[in-house]
């Protein structure tokens, strides 16, 4: 089994950052890839960012040169930092592991006004 728990999300004006955090517990032993997602009212969960074990990050076009996501795996943890931020990105984020299994985090309300 294994935890991921979210913090970090928030109201932001437009223009503004947040910083996302994940943080992994339980059997994480072999997991390499983890990931953010997002689900905005209404729409289908959108993959946002991945990134390796080594730390090989790719973004969703919508994000790039805005969102950064990185890993401390000494802390078992991945952040997303979100800059720029725009009205269109509320949604509520998710962190995502596989491990012959997939988990999720429970999820976390980014709320981003104009």
């Amino acid at each position: 089994q294994v935890q991921l728990v979210e913090s970090g999300g928030g109201l932001v004006q437009a223009g503004g950052s947040l910083r996302l955090s994940c943080a992994a517990s339980g059997s994480i032993s072999g997991i390499n890839t983890m990931d953010w997602y997002r689900r905005a009212p209404g729409n289908q969960r959108e993959l946002v960012a991945t990134i390796t074990s080594f730390g090989r990050p790719n973004y969703a076009d919508s994000v790039k040169g805005r969102f950064t996501i990185s890993r401390d795996n000494a802390k078992s943890t991945i952040y997303l930092q979100m800059n720029s931020l725009k009205p269109e990105d509320t949604a509520i984020y998710y962190c995502h592991a596989y491990r012959f299994n997939h988990y999720w985090g429970q999820g976390t309300q980014v709320t981003v006004s104009s």
